[in-house]
């Protein structure tokens, strides 16, 4: 199975959707528009553990909310980004494509055409 959390708004989102689909795998895929399914903490912590890296590596620092919430501050623990990401899921970083206990950011698409290779 392979997992696609989607924002139809970003480029890079649709492209890794349409390199999914040219690929033609054999396993099913669930597209999952994670702003009108926003991620528990725990989904967070699960899907952070399949990216590996850096927890703000999951994180988009550009937007609004990152500095609205003071994220950008010292001293903001773990818990607090997930809670952030959790209740504001623009905050996330996408597309991320999950396939065998795997993930990877989609920017650039060659990281999803590494996991489906």
């Amino acid at each position: 199975m392979i997992t696609i959390y989607h924002n139809p708004r970003c480029s890079k989102s649709r492209a890794a959707c349409d390199l999914v689909s040219a690929a033609k795998a054999k396993e099913p895929v669930e597209v999952i528009e994670y702003l009108k399914q926003p991620f528990s903490v725990d989904q967070l912590r699960a899907l952070h553990a399949m990216l590996g890296g850096r927890l703000r590596d999951m994180i988009r620092t550009g937007e609004s909310e990152y500095t609205e919430l003071g994220l950008d501050a010292t001293g903001v623990t773990d818990d607090q980004l997930y809670e952030a990401i959790a209740g504001h899921p623009v905050l996330l970083q996408r597309p991320i494509v999950v396939r065998d206990g795997r993930a990877v950011i989609g920017r650039p698409t060659e990281n999803v055409a590494a996991l489906l290779g």
